[in-house]
């Protein structure tokens, strides 16, 4: 099966990040698409999530509860951290032998690609979809990736957590009402 994997913090699960997913099981004709929330990224060692693990998968679910190409996926936060690419590939394919995998990135992450471990592990064993928003983006030698250009979608997940913290308002469309729900439910403050 066409199976697309899409690692993230996903701290909490946002519009873009569905947006970019449906964009590419779309397109590209995937089977289907793996959320894997992050246990730790390696690029942000020493930062806290806002939310637990359990609280990601659980918003996850919510907003993936309609979508049946779309599911969840623990395999990461079952790993000591950090979250390794290579590592959830390598665990994934153990796992299901027969798909024909792809890694889903946006082109933030596409341009430090060269920084990601065992970088030669993922090129033999997956293809990448990079998700841009029009600018320039340079294919790398030997890795076999597809871009996808599409809207931008102006969700700032910094700032979304900041306003979640502090109570405020979050701009419409940035968060599915359920997750929003659950998200103010957790966070205290005034909920909708």
């Amino acid at each position: 099966m066409r199976t697309c994997l899409f690692g993230g913090t996903f701290d909490p699960v946002h519009t873009g990040h569905l947006a970019i997913a449906h964009a590419a099981v779309e397109q590209l004709a995937l089977g289907r698409v793996i959320f894997l929330p992050a246990a730790q990224s390696p690029f942000k060692t020493g930062v806290q999530t806002l939310f637990t693990p359990q609280q990601r998968v659980d918003m996850l679910r919510v907003a993936l509860s309609d979508w049946p190409q779309a599911e969840v996926s623990e395999l990461d936060l079952h790993m000591a951290p950090p979250s390794w690419s290579w590592r959830v590939v390598e665990a994934w394919l153990a796992q299901h032998p027969d798909d024909e995998l792809y890694w889903l990135l946006g082109s933030d992450e596409w341009e430090q690609l060269h920084r990601w471990a065992r970088l030669d592990y993922l090129i033999d064993h997956l293809r990448f979809i990079v998700y841009h928003r029009g600018e320039e983006l340079q294919q790398r030698p030997g890795v076999n990736a597809v871009f996808l250009n599409g809207p931008m979608y102006g969700v700032s997940a910094t700032e979304l957590r900041d306003r979640l913290k502090r109570h405020l308002l979050v701009p419409a469309g940035w968060l599915p009402s359920a997750v929003e729900k659950m998200a103010r439910r957790i966070c205290g403050g005034p909920q909708k």
